[in-house]
């Protein structure tokens, strides 16, 4: 054992993901930080939600749900196969 632990480097996708400016940032403190941060995602996420709902109408209430159509299959793909 070393006297000075290295931090662990973390994967190329991760380094990706968290470099993303606003959502990334958001990533990072939810997973390596306090558990509120997660609330305050939420938050932001609706927020933006209702902005584009406000701002292109309809389409920006409707484009959102249809683009988590996949990601709603990956998730219960990823529930079935345990």
């Amino acid at each position: 054992m070393s006297a000075i632990d290295m931090p662990r480097r973390l994967p190329l996708w991760q380094r990706l993901f968290f470099a993303v400016p606003l959502f990334g940032w958001m990533a990072y403190d939810v997973t390596y930080r306090g558990s509120e941060n997660l609330w305050y995602a939420l938050i932001a996420f609706v927020s933006m939600w209702g902005c584009a709902f406000m701002v292109f109408g309809l389409p920006g209430l409707y484009i959102p749900a249809l683009a988590m159509v996949p990601v709603m299959f990956l998730v219960l793909l990823l529930i079935s196969r345990g």
